[in-house]
């Protein structure tokens, strides 16, 4: 393996990591490949450096000495097409001794046989799981400790994590299931379905401290926790569309032999494989990030031009017709995920762009987006304050607002910045740096939803 020559000159070294992380989001280039050219950069650093130029002049020159990477990436492509294809079978990295890769492997499997059981546990209980009973409400309200738990130990384990880390981690988790579990709320109350969707936005974000590791603090690591989060969505659902296809083949054999497979279908099959597809999903992701890396962009680019022509229609149509917008828990809740949307479109288009090229086309489509969007959250604003002020406080009422808020500072100061940026008064990296910053916002916004709104409401 290459020896990497590390530099005192720290913005030297701020370049170098700017420049390999742009260098792993090309799909043609994975994890040893970079260290090797990377080894070649600061092989030409050094000996720009002993010539005498600066930090910032031997690395213009290194780069430029290196060759565009857009076509370096083409020219691995063309190269290594074979290896492209084969990445996509799980295997272990280059330099990763196979004996670790088997007890990653092992932790894996026997988290997602955790996952999977863990679910099951309430059964012994009495509260089960089946088409002959509705759904007790306990599974709602602890859907995420189920599996979030588990999922945060992996990350530890596979960062090496310090034991005191892993025991600040479990706080948020033991607060969760208190909250959950102990606070009398009355079935189906307001306060019950604000904690059930607020939860685990609260606990994801104790998820992304075991994910980054040491590197909260960092830019990058937040948004490498961005990226994750989309990339294991989309293989969520790409798991969730398997799992559909089993569980009608599953029906069908069944039923072939006079059998009803409904109590092993919803008791066992859907249940346990929506646990267990966490841990599997968020594993792949690990595995193959530079394979699937650049997904969520590609479907940013796809989406982002359909959601604004959808906003903008929206919005044409309520100020031809006149109708306000209905302001009931279900619409709210539906434009709330609309506009949380606009932000993940936002935050992925920003993970997968360089932010040294200059403005474009879908930069401008871009700033429509956030304004279409930020127009939409003025209306719902005015319609739940109006709400508010005629019929009075309600838990939902409340929770939406401020939710509502949240989005509305992100949207207008993010609209601001794209602004800025296509005037060439901005860098674009000054709206990642804003995107990155303010997400933990919405974590702490739902942990106070979950934690006091029950209380100061009066659990109804």
């Amino acid at each position: 393996m290459h020896s990497l020559t590390t530099f005192a000159d720290q913005p030297l070294e701020e370049q170098i990591a700017q420049w390999r992380a742009y260098l792993r989001r090309r799909q043609a280039v994975n994890g040893p490949d970079v260290e090797e050219l990377e080894g070649h950069l600061r092989d030409q650093l050094v000996e720009l450096t002993e010539a005498g130029l600066s930090g910032d002049e031997a690395f213009l020159v290194a780069v430029k000495r290196m060759g565009g990477l857009d076509a370096l990436s083409r020219e691995f492509a063309r190269a290594h097409s074979e290896r492209l294809w084969k990445q996509l079978v799980i295997a272990p990295d280059a330099g990763q001794p196979a004996n670790t890769a088997y007890t990653e492997t092992l932790v894996v499997l026997g988290l997602t046989v955790a996952a999977a059981l863990a679910i099951k546990v309430p059964a012994l209980f009495g509260l089960r799981l089946s088409p002959d009973v509705e759904l007790p409400p306990f599974y709602a309200r602890n859907a995420s400790l189920f599996v979030f738990p588990l999922l945060t130990v992996y990350f530890l384990w596979k960062r090496g994590s310090d034991v005191v880390k892993a025991l600040w981690l479990v706080l948020p988790f033991a607060a969760g299931a208190v909250v959950a579990n102990v606070f009398p709320f009355p079935k189906g109350s307001d306060t019950e379905v604000l904690t059930i969707l607020h939860l685990p936005i609260a606990l994801w974000l104790a998820v992304g401290f075991a994910h980054v590791g040491s590197r909260w603090l960092a830019d990058g690591g937040r948004m490498n926790f961005v990226r994750f989060s989309g990339e294991l969505a989309i293989y969520y659902a790409l798991i969730a569309l398997g799992g559909g296809v089993l569980t009608g083949f599953t029906f069908m054999m069944f039923a072939a032999i006079n059998m009803k497979a409904d109590w092993f279908v919803a008791g066992w099959l859907i249940p346990c494989g929506a646990m267990g597809a966490v841990i599997i999903g968020s594993w792949l992701v690990e595995a193959k990030q530079s394979v699937i890396e650049n997904m969520a962009p590609v479907l940013t680019r796809l989406f982002t031009p359909l959601f604004t022509v959808l906003l903008l229609a929206f919005l044409a149509t309520m100020a031809w017709t006149g109708s306000p917008i209905n302001v009931e828990r279900e619409v709210l809740i539906a434009f709330d995920l609309l506009l949380a949307l606009v932000v993940g479109l936002v935050l992925y288009a920003a993970s997968a762009r360089d932010p040294q090229a200059p403005p474009d086309f879908f930069d401008g489509l871009q700033l429509l987006l956030v304004v279409s969007a930020l127009v939409v959250d003025g209306v719902a604003l005015a319609a739940i304050a109006g709400r508010i002020s005629e019929f009075g406080v309600t838990p939902n009422r409340v929770a939406a607002l401020g939710e509502n808020l949240i989005l509305l500072v992100n949207l207008a100061w993010s609209a601001w910045l794209y602004a800025c940026f296509l005037r060439r008064r901005g860098s674009f990296a000054a709206l990642e740096r804003w995107q990155i910053a303010y997400l933990p916002v919405y974590s702490v916004w739902a942990a106070l939803v979950v934690v006091m709104f029950p209380p100061v409401f009066g659990y109804r």
